[in-house]
């Protein structure tokens, strides 16, 4: 698994964080805040999109109001060749 993290500002976090589920190869995402404070953090498996991820969109939108700049941390699943 590999990590990779971004600094964005809370009126784009909702944003960004739905980028990244699109990408579909996220398993886990972490938001902290500017002083390293874990805010929020949950897991994405496949298939757990749409109904599921639709309350934590709802929190995420919630806690942008109130963050001004966060980092979110993405694991990825690493791509495996098929060769």
């Amino acid at each position: 698994m590999t990590k990779e993290s971004f600094s964005i500002h809370g009126e784009n976090l909702l944003n960004k964080i739905k980028e990244l589920i699109a990408e579909g190869n996220i398993r886990k995402i972490t938001i902290t805040d500017k002083s390293g404070k874990e805010l929020m953090s949950f897991p994405l498996t496949i298939g757990v999109v749409g109904v599921l991820v639709a309350p934590v969109l709802a929190a995420i939108g919630a806690l942008a109001a109130l963050v001004g700049e966060c980092t979110i941390t993405v694991e990825r699943e690493e791509q495996q060749n098929k060769s």
